[in-house]
């Protein structure tokens, strides 16, 4: 997981940030005077799955 971002991918995490950023998927915090929390830099390596743990 990434900034609460949840994927199945590095492409699907890289795609949430750009959704973000854009504000074209997540919904908008009603009554909220700020700015949106700017997205942070994803990191330079490739993200790797956790993995499941039953």
């Amino acid at each position: 997981m990434f900034w609460n971002w949840i994927g199945r991918s590095q492409e699907e995490i890289v795609q949430a940030r750009r959704d973000w950023i854009e504000g074209s998927r997540f919904g908008e915090v009603k009554d909220y005077d700020g700015a949106p929390l700017p997205a942070p830099v994803l990191p330079t390596v490739p993200l790797k799955p956790r993995g499941r743990v039953r």
